[in-house]
């Protein structure tokens, strides 16, 4: 089971794992806790800009990420229906729709039910302050998911999505030799969140999967989610260059019943 704050976010950090456990027989469930609302609308207007509808974008992206979840194999898509936050300081944090202002015993209730239905052998989320990113559906993705698990002992292994410093400076790289623009903030709110995670250092990344050979089902997923990722580098680079950056997807153990020793190169060692 992986636990995302947004449509794309499934592709973005597991799209691989997905895919390729999908292809060993695995069942694999993803959560959504937004809608995406927040998102780029036509033409990449913003929230509050003139032809941006939030309840148009969250049916765009639903689609999106119903497509990408069907290239990736994806055996059970699960909403939990939040609006999307936006990024720290903008207007969307202050709705009470808003993920971030969720109650947590709440939304770690619905999680708690999804997980006694699906009986995850292994869940997928994101450390505190998601590698660096700090957005805030992503924050409240990490203490949601923690809560639930504090309420059940079903999963056997859990793990944190990483990429290491060394390919976040790659990925900027070719972020800057292909002249893609910064992604637009709201005025008085660009700094609030970091562009890119910085990554963390490799010494702290327990488990390493190869991807590579799910890795083109990896890039139609993130092609499929084109209303925010269409001028991105994730689907302007090369596909050579596309497999080294994602060819492999790397995660930190957070918790572990199955006593399998680490560094491991598949989330299912022990089980």
């Amino acid at each position: 089971m992986a636990v995302h704050a947004h449509p794309d976010d499934e592709v973005i950090s597991t799209g691989g794992i997905l895919a390729k456990y999908s292809d060993e027989g695995v069942r694999t469930v993803v959560v959504t806790c937004t809608d995406g609302s927040q998102g780029f609308g036509p033409g990449g207007v913003l929230p509050g800009e003139p032809g941006h509808d939030l309840d148009a974008l969250a049916a765009v992206r639903r689609r999106e990420l119903n497509e990408s979840c069907s290239l990736l194999g994806v055996s059970h898509l699960e909403l939990l229906g939040y609006r999307d936050s936006g990024m720290m300081g903008w207007a969307g944090n202050q709705s009470p729709d808003a993920f971030w202002n969720a109650p947590l015993d709440e939304a770690a209730a619905a999680l708690v039910a999804l997980i006694e239905r699906y009986e995850p052998q292994v869940v997928v989320t994101y450390d505190a302050d998601s590698g660096g990113y700090g957005h805030p559906d992503h924050v409240q993705t990490h203490r949601v998911t923690m809560a639930a698990l504090e309420r059940t002992d079903l999963p056997s292994k859990v793990y944190f999505t990483a990429r290491n410093r060394a390919s976040a400076e790659r990925m900027a790289e070719m972020r800057e030799r292909l002249h893609l623009p910064p992604r637009r903030r709201p005025a008085g709110t660009e700094g609030s969140v970091r562009q890119t995670p910085a990554g963390i250092p490799e010494s702290a990344i327990t488990t390493v999967i190869d991807v590579n050979a799910v890795v083109d089902r990896k890039r139609a997923a993130l092609e499929a989610h084109a209303s925010q990722l269409s001028e991105t580098v994730w689907v302007k680079v090369s596909k050579e260059d596309f497999a080294e950056l994602f060819g492999q997807e790397s995660f930190v153990r957070s918790r572990d019943r199955s006593g399998a020793a680490v560094p491991e190169d598949d989330l299912f060692a022990g089980l």
